[in-house]
C-alpha cells in the first residue's frame, strides 16, 4: 500500500479535529464542564485519546475552539440563507441576522454558552485561535456590509455587547428576557424589528410591529454607534 499524501493526512486531521470539537459542544452541552472529561470526548468523537492532547494542549483551550467553532458556523448559516440580502438597506439585514444568530444560539445552547462564558472570565482569559480568527473575521465582514467606515475598530465593539447581551440573558437568578436585548441591540444600530429572525410579533413593552414604525417615522433617525464612529446604511 503506497504512503498517504500530504493532502489526505491534512484532511484526515481536519475531520479528526471537526469531531472532537463537535463532541465537546455536544457533550458540555448536555452534562456542563466539569462532568465531561477528556476521555468522554474522544469516546463520542471516535478518537484515540492521545489525539486530544496532541491537538489541543487543555481542556479550557479545546472548548473555547470548540464554542467558537459553533459560533462561527450558526453565524455564517444565519447570514448565507436564503434570500440573501439585496439592494438599499441590505447591510442592516446582515447585521440583524449576525445578532440573531448569536441570541439564538444563548437561548438554545444555555448550559454550553454559559460555560463559555464563565471561562473566557476565568485567569486563563480569551484564547487566541483559528476558529475565533474565522468568526471575527465574519463579525468583521458584517460591519463592511453595515456601513462601518472603520470596521477594524467598530466589530470588536458589536462583539463586546453580543457577549454582553448573552451574559445578561443567562445570568443566573437574573436573567434579561431576549426580546428586550435584543431591542437594545437594534435600536443601537438603527435596526427595524422585523429584520433578521425576530422572536415574536410584538415588541417589548406590548407596542406591535406597525406601532412601532410609526412612531419612527416621526422620529430623528436612530443613532449610530456613537464614539466608535460606525454608520450603517440608511
Amino acid at each position: 500500500m503506497s504512503p498517504r499524501s500530504p493532502s489526505v493526512n491534512e484532511e484526515l486531521r481536519r475531520r479528526s479535529q471537526e469531531r472532537l470539537l463537535q463532541a465537546t459542544v455536544d457533550l458540555v452541552g448536555e452534562r456542563g464542564y466539569e462532568a465531561t472529561t477528556l476521555a468522554d470526548i474522544a469516546d463520542r468523537a471516535g478518537a484515540a485519546r492521545g489525539l486530544v492532547s496532541y491537538y489541543f494542549p487543555g481542556k479550557r483551550q479545546l472548548l473555547q475552539t470548540a464554542v467558537h467553532r459553533l459560533m462561527h458556523l450558526e453565524l455564517a448559516k444565519g447570514l448565507e440563507r436564503e434570500p440573501r440580502p439585496e439592494g438599499e438597506g441590505a447591510g442592516r439585514e446582515w447585521l440583524a441576522r449576525a445578532i440573531d444568530a448569536i441570541l439564538g444560539l444563548a437561548v438554545e445552547r444555555p448550559l454550553l454558552m454559559r460555560t463559555h462564558m464563565a471561562g473566557i472570565l476565568t485567569a486563563e482569559g480569551f484564547i487566541q485561535c483559528p476558529e475565533q480568527q474565522r468568526l471575527a473575521l465574519l463579525l468583521r465582514d458584517t460591519m463592511v456590509r453595515y456601513g462601518s467606515p472603520d470596521p477594524d475598530a467598530d466589530y470588536p465593539l458589536l462583539r463586546a455587547q453580543l457577549m454582553g447581551a448573552v451574559v445578561a440573558l443567562l445570568l443566573p437568578g437574573a436573567p434579561m428576557p431576549v426580546e428586550r436585548l435584543r431591542a437594545e441591540l437594534f435600536n443601537r444600530y438603527g435596526l427595524e424589528w422585523e429584520l433578521g429572525r425576530p422572536p415574536g410579533a410584538e415588541r417589548p413593552g406590548g407596542t406591535d410591529e406597525q406601532d412601532e414604525r410609526d412612531g419612527q417615522d416621526s422620529q430623528d433617525a436612530p443613532d449610530d454607534l456613537g464614539s466608535s464612529g460606525a454608520g450603517g446604511q440608511r
